[in-house]
């Protein structure tokens, strides 16, 4: 049943329901929920800002880098202000428009994220398995034209996702049991046909994915063998290093991703409130933690970013 408090509901808008059950802790919630924001923030702005003031870090590499931390602050800034209005105000009336806005921004984000990994996992494979050639096959030029087509393919292949949506016919019951507008939660909420968004969605989690995930396990099969061809254990360590901050970072953003897709494809028995928890975790730690594992992992960033941070 729809929560009694609600008022001055326009029957044209959603109704995010936030976390249904555990309404009562939604103070404590909101904790977690502002801290890993703020921290996620805080690194992601200071790995943009260190890069930005050092003229050393203006390389391929520390580039990826900066889209990264823009992709990591932008997806939970289209997720957080919402939770917290729900948690804080129990302010969730959204109308159409913001819901498949809210939507497109998630998605298209997310997959922009995905073309990010991509090109990083490509430039570890220049930089281990030609790096004589490493400046002049990944200049800064080409990597900005990677980017953008990375920023294309994401709004091509997600746009069509709130545009069909927005020409379907919605139910009276518009009440989403989550913190955000998702494609599946507002799929379920029509009275039409939605076969073409569901194959739709299908098409975008197995292929644009699938492909993602290809590239990446090609570019890491090049690196191992590359490093296995490598005599010195010394020097297998030390190149195997150079891997392992985006290693963590993709382990961080495609496990909590294929974890959320499968409890909501194959998790009937799984509480609801354990399908909007993993999703928001999905949105909110990844970003918190990917400028720790840099600064941890990469010294000539931590060094950079700790003389900022020491001035502070």
């Amino acid at each position: 049943m729809p929560p009694s408090n609600l008022t001055h509901f326009d029957p044209s808008s959603f109704i995010l329901m936030g976390i249904p059950g555990l309404e009562a802790a939604y103070v404590w919630i909101s904790i977690p929920f502002s801290m890993f924001y703020f921290v996620g923030m805080l690194g992601n702005f200071l790995v943009l800002f260190t890069v930005g003031k050092e003229q050393t870090l203006h390389k391929p590499m520390y580039l990826l880098l900066c889209m990264l931390a823009l992709t990591d602050m932008a997806t939970p800034t289209f997720v957080v202000p919402k939770a917290l209005c729900i948690f804080w105000f129990n302010f969730k009336d959204i109308t159409l428009g913001g819901c498949l806005t809210q939507m497109f921004f998630l998605h298209a984000v997310s997959l922009m994220h995905s073309a990010v990994l991509v090109t990083m996992a490509f430039d570890r494979y220049v930089a281990v398995c030609d790096p004589l050639r490493y400046n002049t096959i990944l200049t800064n030029l080409r990597i900005a034209k990677l980017v953008l087509v990375g920023l294309i393919r994401a709004v091509l292949f997600i746009l069509p996702l709130p545009l069909l949506l927005s020409r379907q016919p919605f139910c009276s019951n518009r009440f989403i049991p989550h913190t955000q507008c998702e494609h599946t939660a507002m799929v379920k909420k029509s009275c039409g046909d939605i076969s073409a968004n569901r194959a739709y969605g299908l098409v975008l989690l197995f292929i644009i994915n699938g492909v993602d995930l290809t590239l990446i396990a090609l570019s890491y099969g090049h690196i191992i063998r590359a490093v296995l061809r490598i005599s010195s254990k010394e020097a297998h360590q030390k190149t195997l290093n150079t891997c392992t901050a985006h290693v963590c970072v993709m382990l961080m953003y495609y496990t909590p991703s294929l974890i959320s897709n499968l409890t909501h494809g194959f998790g009937q028995r799984i509480a609801p409130q354990v399908h909007i928890i993993l999703a928001d975790l999905y949105f909110l730690v990844p970003p918190m933690l990917n400028p720790i594992i840099y600064g941890v992992k990469t010294k000539e960033l931590r060094d950079k970013m700790g003389k900022y941070i020491c001035k502070l």
